[in-house]
């Protein structure tokens, strides 16, 4: 059985303010063509397939037609999970009428554990995959909250809960084995962090859970799945160098610090012992950042011009000369050409006006937390006090965000 990893889609993901429709609608194409091409019988989608839990007309549109036409093609079998962008209630409504396609979809951490666990047949209905079909677990999901707990034991319990979600899970794949007539592989999805897990600045991953993220260690995971199919992180990645626990990342750069990235998705063979083939993701859209003093930046601009070629361009001006008309520079530089830029950051002058007026501040590049964190500087606050509020501060955070998703 050949069996395709993928995950964080994000449809609907705009690159600052500029929609990607059709690059997302380049992706599903190729992704049914790569399908196709390697005779590929079951997919999985380990989370993250919308941008934002109430997604628009159009993703939705291309998500369902995406589905339909796959469940008309060699691919006889789709896991998806959610992930934590995703809206665990919109992708379980028509889940009844996708069974019917054998498309299994489990939003969030289901009632009856057993419902997670999902033995899927062959064309003469004899079993031969298993999957631990496994979604973001959210905190209310695997933990009772006490008064008076402390931020370490959060992490903790939640930790425990996850070890336990999954060791239960492998525990019935075990109880399931033992009835069939001969032993098949074992998959689990996931939609975490791992530890030692790489990101890249600004590719928009959320610090999951608890404080700067209860990472999870593979000691959390039962050592007999054959795969772990892991999503979240947007870097294709081994996790502790092991071939098969695996990220597949995000097939499109989620940022321009991923533009230089080779994008995968990951093809699994289980006659031979699930061995993992990495296929290139073609580029649908290219990026590029252009960083320097106006002489550099201007010169670059005529250089890609010169390809052309439909660009996406980041200015990042950082040269010693104060340029207050960088934009019109800029501007009249791309006429009659196929580039677009999307961000042009001028640190030097957003310097030279905080050097003229220590009182202004702009929230514009600063995360919650960042702002969080100067106003306990501003309040000299004590080191030691600094990381427990700031624990504190991520994890009420997290639960707000939790409470937003859980109930739509």
């Amino acid at each position: 059985m050949k069996i395709l990893h993928t995950s964080d889609w994000h449809l609907g993901h705009k690159l600052y303010g500029r929609q990607r429709y059709d690059e997302f609608l380049s992706f599903l194409q190729w992704l049914e063509n790569c399908i196709a091409e390697y005779g590929v019988e079951a997919l999985i989608v380990a989370g993250d397939i919308f941008d934002s839990q109430t997604p628009s007309n159009r993703s939705l549109e291309m998500y369902y037609r995406f589905l339909s036409r796959i469940s008309h093609s060699c691919c006889r079998h789709v896991i998806i999970v959610a992930g934590n962008h995703d809206s665990p209630t919109l992708l379980n409504a028509p889940r009844e009428l996708l069974q019917f396609l054998n498309i299994h979809v489990v939003g969030r951490a289901t009632e009856n554990i057993e419902d997670e666990l999902i033995v899927l047949q062959d064309t003469d209905a004899n079993p031969e995959l298993m999957v631990l079909a496994v979604p973001y677990l959210r905190d209310k999901d695997i933990r009772l909250s006490k008064a008076g707990e402390s931020v370490s034991d959060k992490q903790n319990k939640m930790l425990q809960g996850i070890r336990d979600h999954y060791f239960s899970l492998a525990e019935l794949a075990r109880k399931k084995q033992q009835q069939l007539d001969k032993p098949i592989p074992l998959i689990a999805t996931g939609h975490f962090f791992c530890q030692g897990g790489q990101t890249r600045q600004g590719d928009g991953i959320r610090e999951l859970y608890v404080g700067t993220l209860v990472q999870i260690g593979l000691d959390n995971i039962p050592a007999e799945i054959d795969y772990l199919a892991l999503g979240h992180l947007h870097i294709p990645q081994k996790v502790a160098s092991q071939d098969n626990r695996r990220y597949s990342g995000a097939p499109l750069a989620m940022s321009f610090t991923e533009a230089q990235e080779q994008k995968l998705v990951l093809l699994l063979d289980s006659e031979q012992q699930l061995s993992v083939e990495e296929i290139p993701v073609p580029c649908f859209q290219a990026l590029h950042t252009i960083s320097g003093d106006i002489e550099h930046i201007l010169a670059t601009i005529k250089e890609l011009k010169e390809q052309q070629q439909s660009i996406l361009l980041e200015i990042q001006y950082n040269g010693e000369e104060l340029i207050d008309d960088l934009q019109e520079q800029t501007y009249s530089a791309l006429e009659g050409s196929t580039l677009e830029v999307l961000r042009i950051s001028n640190k030097r002058i957003f310097n030279h006006i905080l050097q003229q007026s220590a009182t202004i501040k702009t929230l514009e590049e600063l995360s919650p937390r960042q702002v969080f964190q100067q106003c306990l500087d501003l309040a000299e606050i004590p080191a030691p006090q600094q990381e427990e509020l700031l624990l504190g501060f991520e994890s009420a955070l997290t639960a707000l965000h939790d409470e937003e998703q859980y109930e739509r």
